[in-house]
């Protein structure tokens, strides 16, 4: 017992000093910084005279509770992670389906794909912004003068409803390429016994993928659905860049934009570190409920 103690004492104090700087530097850029903006949160802080800061308790919660903007940010973060993901894991399948065949140009058509991925954020959201112009924008003229769909050019951006319809396609279209990618190197596990034993059976592609592939990828879906959850729940730069921040009329936030121009806009810091991390919260109970489904479906299988 001593000598294994002693093993791991030893083990212990040579990773120490590779370990030590890591931990030095999360607990400087992440954990103290953290816990401070907590303490921020229960005051009405003031950024150039700290030490009067008003102390609220759970005034900035509550008032975030009773914020109808607030309210509305909540369901437009929910409403953008329940439309988007589906979208996003169904197109990502299909298009790796289509990119697992063996054609010419296959790579080239897989760099296509995962392209819009490693586009800058700024940059698309600008695009977007240009093509959902009201005057000029490409999809007003495509509806009006190619389609003939509508009479009049639709005004995306300053509709409070409208406007959140690129935010949309901007996140769909950037997460289609990564869920492809994720998916391609799961198809590289589907044991090919089980798709020639398919085949032999008589069965015709459509079968195939749904009865041999589908239940083989059901990890690799559930886990594209608590990483995509948890990153469309924290969307905030598309939603900035097109809608500015909340506009029209602060109906088009999420709950960072909010939580930005509360802190950043309004310089009311202790409001904006409590939408902080009530998001936070919300963030933390639907991962774990998500990855609570993911280990029941991987024991199922």
């Amino acid at each position: 017992m001593t000598l294994v103690h002693g093993s791991r004492r030893r083990r212990l104090a040579t990773a120490l000093p590779f370990i030590l700087p890591g931990v030095l530097l999360y607990t400087i850029l992440v954990v103290i910084p953290m816990g401070y903006s907590f303490a921020m949160s229960f005051f009405d802080w003031r950024i150039a005279d700290a030490r009067n800061s008003v102390w609220m308790g759970l005034g900035n919660y509550s008032r975030a509770f009773n914020d109808p903007i607030f309210r509305r940010a909540v369901v437009n973060t929910v409403v953008y992670s329940a439309v988007t993901v589906p979208v996003q894991i169904v197109l990502g399948l299909v298009a790796a389906i289509l990119l697992n065949r063996d054609v010419r140009g296959r790579g080239l058509f897989r760099f296509v794909f995962y392209l819009p991925v490693i586009t800058n954020w700024v940059i698309v959201g600008v695009l977007f912004v240009y093509v959902f112009n009201a005057q000029a924008g490409l999809v007003n003229y495509v509806l009006r003068d190619v389609l003939g769909l509508v009479d009049r050019n639709i005004r995306w951006l300053a509709d409070p409803h409208l406007a959140l319809v690129p935010v949309h396609l901007v996140e769909i279209w950037k997460g289609v390429g990564w869920c492809a990618i994720i998916y391609l190197a799961a198809l590289q596990t589907v044991p090919s016994s089980l798709v020639e034993a398919a085949l032999m059976d008589g069965a015709g592609r459509f079968r195939r993928i749904v009865s041999v592939v589908l239940p083989v990828l059901a990890p690799t879906t559930l886990f594209l659905i608590v990483v995509r959850t948890i990153g469309t729940l924290n969307g905030y730069v598309s939603n900035m860049v097109i809608t500015e921040g909340g506009n029209p009329l602060d109906q088009t936030h999420f709950v960072l934009t909010l939580m930005y121009d509360a802190a950043f806009g309004n310089l009311e810091f202790g409001y904006g570190a409590a939408i902080s991390y009530v998001l936070t919260v919300f963030v933390l109970l639907v991962s774990l409920v998500q990855i609570r489904l993911l280990q029941s479906g991987e024991s199922s299988l």
